[in-house]
């Protein structure tokens, strides 16, 4: 997802679009009066860091019925700073490592299980690389600015969809495949091509850069790219639910669209087809509201967002049950844009949250493969 700050000043439908002033003015007010947690957001990520007392104070329980995935002898850990704009991280089960991606340094990274090291170059130039996610086969899917693309087993870059519906695609964001028919699933919300600082401006003049914002599907077999759904503004993350029943998407259409919601949809999933969208989850927590930006989903359908832009005591993830009511949070110092369950046993979850990577040994598994 974009810097809101750095929104330029469009037009749509005789809406004014966020200029940078008035979004920076914005979320100034909102960090403002964000909930205060001074405690918990002075505490030292550093190396030399003393250890964090258990259990740790930024894993909160809202619902103690129903989210039980807080373990209470560990804590959140800091494993790299440095990026720009951290995103889109994806494990890969075989080789046991995290890549994620720093959009505006055009590159991306990844992080070693076995001893830690971080490979800050894995990829670059990366063309702008945003989501990422893994097939059934263990090739990387990459969101580049302009194109979905597919790092092949020999080294070699596949380019999977650059167009739909005859136009350029926006920009892609973040994918989910399907291990049936092994589709790719993936939200063109275009940020890439609205920032120059994420990408390159498409200079069309509209918050769209080439046609409305819309979540796709791309057939494994034919190469088809199919719309299968535009309610959201601005469709960001996606993933499936744990029996691959519904789809979530994220919208943070509110960055250039005044009459968007802070949302994520649902909708039921049927074979190719997506129906029945709803308005599942209100990122609304005490009077202030953030992005959902990425997103996963547990074993027990709990879904997973990563948020932020409003401050401390609401910036990092947040835990919904299925029923879309809000359980747990996890408490970081800076805004989370999305997040992967990891690690041997899928019970780590990786945070990529603005300039740093973060994790945590969670009592539950995530979902899906990556």
């Amino acid at each position: 997802m974009t810097n809101p700050t750095n929104t330029p000043n469009h037009q749509y439908d005789g809406a004014t679009a966020f200029d940078r002033r008035t979004l920076l003015r914005g979320a100034t007010a909102l960090a403002a009066t964000a909930m205060a947690a001074p405690e918990a957001f002075a505490r030292d990520y550093g190396a030399g860091a003393e250890p964090q007392r258990y259990p740790d104070p930024d894993i909160i329980v809202i619902d103690p019925k129903r989210f039980k995935a807080k373990v209470g002898n560990t804590s959140i850990k800091r494993l790299y700073t440095g990026c720009l704009w951290a995103e889109g991280p994806a494990w890969n089960a075989q080789g046991q490592y995290l890549v994620w991606s720093d959009i505006p340094a055009n590159r991306q990274l990844r992080y070693l299980d076995d001893d830690g090291h971080i490979s800050e170059q894995f990829h670059k130039p990366s063309n702008e690389g945003n989501g990422n996610s893994f097939d059934f086969e263990g090739r990387q899917i990459t969101a580049e600015r302009t194109r979905l693309v597919r790092y092949e087993h020999n080294g070699t870059v596949t380019s999977l969809a650059e167009q739909a519906n005859g136009k350029p695609l926006n920009g892609p964001n973040d994918m989910v495949v399907h291990p049936n028919d092994k589709s790719i699933w993936f939200t063109d919300p275009g940020y890439g091509a609205v920032s120059i600082y994420e990408g390159q401006l498409a200079n069309t003049g509209s918050n769209q850069p080439y046609q409305k914002e819309a979540v796709y599907r791309l057939d494994a077999q034919t190469g088809q790219v199919s719309k299968v759904a535009d309610e959201p503004f601005k469709p960001n993350g996606i993933a499936f639910s744990h029996d691959y029943k519904k789809v979530y998407v994220c919208d943070t259409g509110i960055t250039h669209y005044p009459n968007a919601s802070n949302v994520v949809w649902s909708y039921d999933l049927n074979g190719d087809k997506l129906s029945n969208p709803k308005q599942f989850i209100d990122m609304k927590l005490d009077g202030k509201s953030g992005f959902p930006d990425g997103l996963r989903v547990d074993t027990e359908g709990n879904v997973w967002v990563g948020a932020g832009w409003v401050g401390p005591g609401y910036d990092g993830v947040q835990i919904f049950a299925p029923d879309g009511v809000r359980i747990g949070q996890i408490l970081l110092p800076e805004t989370c844009a999305n997040l992967t369950f990891g690690g041997k046993k899928r019970n780590r979850l990786f945070m990529t949250a603005s300039q740093s990577l973060y994790a945590v040994y969670v009592e539950t598994q995530g979902a899906h493969i990556c």
